[in-house]
């Protein structure tokens, strides 16, 4: 009895550490947020994380692709959003945290994207 014990408190600590270092943010630099405008390539509504690709314009006139990262299909469906919530050509503006190593990423939640002309997103409930 008291093995099972040991044994069931060993893989709950293991598991434990696997989920916690799952969900660790230490790429991102929440110290820094900053301001993307571009236009949506695709919005990928998917376990574990949902993504967008948004197409940004550089100073110099050519693209870069961003690959953003939000929360769960199911955290995001708590606030609304679905598969079909962004469209590909939709044009945003959003605040992203992004990733420390300068590539071109981050995370973003739903509190801080908006149309480009400043709306809100519609989502429902």
């Amino acid at each position: 009895m008291k093995l099972a014990a040991l044994l069931a408190g060993a893989a709950l600590a293991l598991t434990s550490g696997a989920a916690l270092a799952h969900h660790s943010f230490a790429m991102f630099d929440q110290d820094n947020p900053i301001e993307l405008e571009g236009t949506v390539q695709e919005f990928k509504f998917t376990s574990p994380h949902s993504f967008i690709l948004l197409r940004v314009k550089d100073q110099d006139g050519s693209t870069t692709v961003w690959n953003l990262e939000a929360g769960s299909p199911t955290a995001l469906g708590r606030d609304g959003w679905t598969g079909k919530t962004l469209k590909a050509g939709d044009e945003v503006r959003l605040t992203v945290e992004p990733l420390r190593s300068g590539a071109p990423g981050g995370a973003w939640n739903v509190n801080k994207i908006k149309y480009k002309d400043g709306s809100p997103i519609a989502v429902t409930h």
